[in-house]
């Protein structure tokens, strides 16, 4: 990627509500203490005529032993070196405190552009006070106020001179969303697959606050990675933040054509486990489960058949789903997840034609026609592929008020063992003709 601006400085000078300001949207978590930011949070911005993504890092802690910090440390050397431009934020109200002077220290070394961005500037004594910030080193400053807006055009004008010029484009990549309860092994996934530490992976749960998208392509495969927060059960979402990253979540989950549900071997499949697959294929989302840590459970000859056989009765009726049994630590069968869902993404988006669904269906209805209701038969005529981003038939006929759920399901199964829809859900319409 190119024309990336990087937000970076010690926590609780105002990056997330900068970020969301460019990126016009409220993507970034905004909490008045500090740490809130963990991973770094990627969006789009756009300043006259040129796009640029816009990464909003977790605060730089110099020297910290706090396993947060340590780990928003590396984040923010990772973001240095990614980005064309970094803003160097600073809080006016406080000064220059030693955590500014060991970021300038470490940001004076870099070779890219950057530009000292006093926030919290929201009146003229403040103007004379920022001054200070000079004694940097570091060249220029720039005093805004990130709530107002203040102050924001004149940076902007000044960033984007160190931009190239990008073809716009509208990405048409698939997109598949990691999403299961905290501390499955979704941050170990991503940096599995993408072979580095994107995102910030400890054993503690609910460590991923914000969700991340990863642009990968590699071994033939091309997508968008979308890695979530972990979904919490409502009773214990107890912190506002908990309650930002849950609805984080499930707008990632109804952005994403495949959704990627992990599971924990060791804990099994629970309730709220299946409340997101419910609302995975209520979504009408592509699906694969992917069990994860099972190289922590002891074998016999029928376990995979066993777990498999529990996971389908658990999640019934709509139980055509992939299940894949993993390890990512060991990096057993990491590929097998990537190939699974490219085929679901390809189900997903398969079209059939009128003819091959006629010739195919008819003959099966004849058979086993719907069953008479107050002795009046329902006559199927022809079947059709509705457009949509899912799968749905429109089956017409002269009485589809009469037409039964057993029966609806008695032809999505036919259409599913003829076609091959794994994965995926199916919506089925009876029409009038």
């Amino acid at each position: 990627m190119s024309n990336i601006i990087a937000i970076v400085g010690r926590p609780n000078v105002g990056k997330s509500t900068f970020y969301n300001r460019l990126t016009e949207s409220r993507k970034a978590i905004v909490d008045n203490f500090s740490g809130v930011t963990r991973d770094r949070h990627y969006g789009q911005g756009e300043w006259i005529g040129k796009t640029f993504t816009v990464i909003d890092t977790g605060g730089y802690v110099h020297g910290s032993d706090d396993i947060y910090e340590s780990a928003i440390r590396e984040q923010v050397l990772i973001a240095i070196d990614e980005a064309s431009v970094i803003l160097f934020m600073v809080d006016v109200t406080t000064g220059i405190t030693d955590l500014d002077d060991e970021m300038a220290n470490l940001l004076r070394r870099s070779k890219k552009p950057v530009f000292v961005v006093v926030n919290k500037v929201d009146n003229t004594n403040l103007h004379i006070e920022a001054a200070t910030f000079y004694s940097l080193g570091l060249g220029e400053i720039y005093n805004i106020s990130s709530m107002t807006g203040s102050g924001t055009g004149e940076l902007l004008d000044e960033v984007v001179k160190h931009l190239e010029d990008l073809p716009e484009e509208e990405s048409t990549l698939p997109k598949y969303a990691i999403v299961g309860r905290p501390n499955v092994g979704k941050s170990s996934l991503t940096n599995a697959l993408v072979g580095e530490t994107r995102n910030i992976v400890t054993p503690n749960a609910g460590t991923t606050r914000d969700s991340i998208a990863i642009h990968y392509n590699q071994f033939g495969h091309e997508f968008l990675l979308i890695d979530t927060a972990g979904l919490r059960k409502k009773g214990k979402v107890r912190e506002d933040i908990e309650f930002y990253s849950v609805m984080r979540t499930i707008k990632a989950l109804e952005e994403a054509d495949v959704v990627l549900l992990m599971l924990d071997a060791t804990e099994g499949i629970e309730s709220q486990d299946i409340n997101i697959f419910h609302l995975a294929q209520k979504n009408k989302k592509g699906i694969v489960i992917v069990v994860n840590k099972w190289d922590l459970i002891e074998k016999t000859h029928k376990s995979t058949k066993e777990f498999e056989a529990l996971i389908r009765e658990r999640i019934a009726p709509f139980t055509d789903v992939p299940i894949i049994f993993t390890s990512v630590t060991e990096k057993q069968r990491i590929m097998k997840v990537v190939e699974t869902a490219a085929k679901v993404y390809e189900n997903k988006t398969k079209k059939i034609s009128t003819s091959k669904l006629n010739d195919v269906m008819l003959p099966i209805i004849e058979s086993y026609p719907p069953p008479a209701t107050k002795g009046k038969y329902i006559k199927i005529k022809y079947i059709t592929q509705i457009s949509g981003k899912s799968p749905m038939f429109a089956f017409f006929c002269n009485l589809p008020q009469y037409v039964k759920d057993p029966y609806k399901r008695f032809i999505e199964n036919k259409l599913r063992d003829n076609f091959g829809f794994e994965g995926v859900p199916i919506d089925i319409f009876f029409r009038q003709k």
